[in-house]
C-alpha cells in the first residue's frame, strides 16, 4: 500500500470506513427486525387475551399491571416505530452499499491506470 499514491491510499481507507459502517448498519438492521418480530409475536399473544384477563408490562426491573387496550395500543405504535426505523437504516445502508461500490470502482482505475492488478476490495 506504500507503493500507491496518496489519493488511492486515502480512497482505501474510505473504503474500508465505508465498509465498516455497511456491517454496522446491517447488524443494527437486524437487531431492530428481532425486536419487531418480537414485537409482531407479543400482538398476537395479546389478540388471544380474554378482555378480563390481568396482564403485565415490564417497567425497568419491575412488573407493572396494565390494561389490555393500553398494552396493545403501545405494542402497536412500538411496531410502526421499529418499521419505520428499519426503512430508515435500510436507506442508509443503500447508500452506503452504492457509495462503496464507487470507491471500489475509483480504486481500481486508479491502480489499472498505473498499471496495477486491480483486485484491490
Amino acid at each position: 500500500m506504500e507503493q500507491l499514491p496518496p489519493q488511492v491510499q486515502e480512497q482505501a481507507q474510505q473504503l474500508q470506513q465505508v465498509q465498516q459502517q455497511v456491517q454496522s448498519l446491517a447488524r443494527q438492521k437486524q437487531q431492530l427486525e428481532m425486536s419487531s418480530q418480537e414485537t409482531e409475536r407479543a400482538l398476537d399473544e395479546i389478540s388471544e387475551i380474554n378482555e378480563d384477563t390481568s396482564i403485565y408490562k415490564s417497567i425497568g426491573g419491575i412488573m407493572v399491571k396494565t390494561d389490555l387496550s393500553d398494552a396493545e395500543e403501545e405494542l402497536e405504535e412500538r411496531k410502526e416505530t421499529l418499521n419505520l426505523r428499519i426503512k430508515q437504516v435500510e436507506r442508509q445502508e443503500e447508500k452506503a452499499r452504492k457509495r462503496l461500490e464507487k470507491l471500489r470502482a475509483k480504486i481500481q482505475d486508479a491502480l489499472q491506470g498505473q498499471g496495477l492488478p486491480g483486485g484491490a476490495g
